[in-house]
């Protein structure tokens, strides 16, 4: 059992990987100290009555387990033959009645992997490829690579449960390696012929670092798809550069908060002319004032390709108001730096888009510039004005509302004061600043804040 150290073991449905192979006096016999994938499934940092058998990331992530009680896993092929195998004898051997016929089975052969498309080894507790080529011998259509488009992610998916050293494998357009803890190879660029193909892969759940991710970069060279959720990630130096669609959520810890004022990635997602789609739940990123949806609003602005953010659409409307409201957080900022004429290094690094957002939209004028304010509740309400053009005997009611309050809560509130069904309810607002000019407020859905309702503005009510 001396070769076991740090291999990858199941017991029932937990994985482990292990970290010592020995005795623990006083007891007799062999034990394995295997350090659990769930930081609380195990019962101490690897050390007993005063000894330090082995280290743990976590104060009760260790655990002494006997070598009979755990799963050292199967290889590659042998799970494919676990999960693909027709056995013919025990199929010749079943009986099946149809009413008082009993019916017999006819042409029933094994099963040749030779044109298998594909293989979903999920929860098939794999350890290794095998003796070397037997993968490609035995099942060469799953890694045979083609000049036509690649076929669906679905068909070309492989998901093992644990270890597997990345191996070259000739893959032709998708890889999964998710819930897996896998053995980073020292020379990436070696096998950058194996996975020339490979466009779509999910490092899930792999317990990877961004470091770890780009040192194992050069072997993809053609990637445009990268899915790391729930991940050890909590700084990012730079990007992969033909990235279409990237998604790494991260895992909700205290450590993996990424704060957006200083996320200089952003700017480097922007350079990537192919990114679409972009999701990063649980990273919890921040905007000065605290607000997750101004941070949301944030990466519109600096991400101008961008038509899906965290699985939600980006309608025209959502990233020109994005926009606008960008400008005119940072346009104080841009002022002081010297505007559009001499605009200085350290603005432009900070703010890349800036003047192209100037260009489209135009300079802000000194009554739209927002004053950056700290996080507080306070902050974050606005003094509103209702009135009621069409009621000229109701007097207007003032309310303080919070900004990121929906539309369809604000009727709600509007119908316990007026007893007025909310479906009929047809809301509009002014703003000071632009006398005049009436904004219609359309969607139920959205919040004030996407309408740009600031302090003071009035919120016209009318219903049929």
């Amino acid at each position: 059992f001396n070769n076991n150290m740090g291999r990858r073991v199941s017991c029932g449905e937990e994985r482990a990987t292990v970290r010592y192979v020995g005795p623990v006096p006083p007891t007799a016999g062999l034990w394995l100290g295997v350090e659990w994938d769930n930081p609380e499934r195990g019962k101490h940092d690897g050390s007993h009555e005063g000894v330090q058998y082995f280290a743990c990331r976590n104060p009760k992530g260790g655990s002494f387990v006997r070598p009979a009680k755990v799963s050292f896993g199967v290889d590659f092929l042998s799970a494919v033959r676990q999960v693909y195998q027709i056995n013919a004898e025990e199929v010749l051997s079943e009986e099946i009645s149809i009413s008082s016929k009993k019916l017999t089975w006819e042409g029933v052969q094994e099963r040749s992997f030779d044109s298998l498309p594909s293989v979903l080894l999920s929860h098939s507790e794999v350890n290794g490829a095998g003796a070397e080529g037997e993968i490609k011998k035995t099942t060469p259509s799953i890694f045979s690579q083609t000049e036509q488009a690649p076929p669906p992610v679905r068909n070309n998916m492989f998901l093992f449960t644990l270890s597997v050293s990345l191996l070259p494998l000739n893959i032709s357009h998708a890889l999964c390696f998710s819930n897996n803890r896998l053995c980073l190879t020292s020379d990436p660029a070696a096998h950058s012929q194996a996975f020339c193909s490979l466009r779509v892969l999910a490092l899930n759940s792999c317990d990877l670092t961004w470091p770890q991710i780009l040192e194992c970069a050069p072997m993809w060279p053609q990637l445009e798809d990268l899915c790391v959720v729930e991940n050890t990630i909590t700084e990012m130096q730079r990007v992969l550069s033909k990235l279409g669609l990237f998604n790494f959520q991260n895992k909700s810890t205290a450590g993996s908060t990424l704060s957006l004022s200083q996320w200089a990635v952003v700017d480097e997602l922007a350079k990537l002319p192919g990114l679409v789609q972009f999701s990063c739940r649980g990273n919890r990123l921040v905007s000065s004032d605290g607000n997750p949806k101004t941070a949301n609003q944030m990466l519109i602005a600096k991400l101008g390709r961008l038509v899906v953010l965290n699985s939600c659409e980006i309608y025209p409307e959502d990233r020109r108001g994005a926009e606008l409201d960008y400008i005119k957080m940072f346009g104080e900022e841009w002022l002081k730096s010297g505007g559009r004429s001499q605009s200085n290094t350290q603005f432009t690094c900070q703010h890349p888009r800036y003047q192209s957002l100037i260009d489209k939209y135009g300079a802000p004028e000194e009554g739209e510039l927002k004053k950056p304010q700290p996080f507080a509740l306070k902050n974050q309400l606005l003094r509103i004005t209702f009135v009621f053009p069409d009621d000229a005997d109701r007097k207007p009611i003032e309310k303080k509302l919070p900004a990121s309050m929906g539309v369809q809560k604000v009727k709600g509130l509007l119908y316990r004061l007026l007893k007025v069904p909310a479906a009929d309810l047809r809301l509009s607002y002014t703003s000071p600043k632009m006398v005049g000019t009436e904004f219609e407020i359309e969607s139920d859905l959205k919040t004030l804040q996407f309408y740009s309702i600031e302090d003071g503005d009035q919120v016209l009510v009318r219903w049929t």
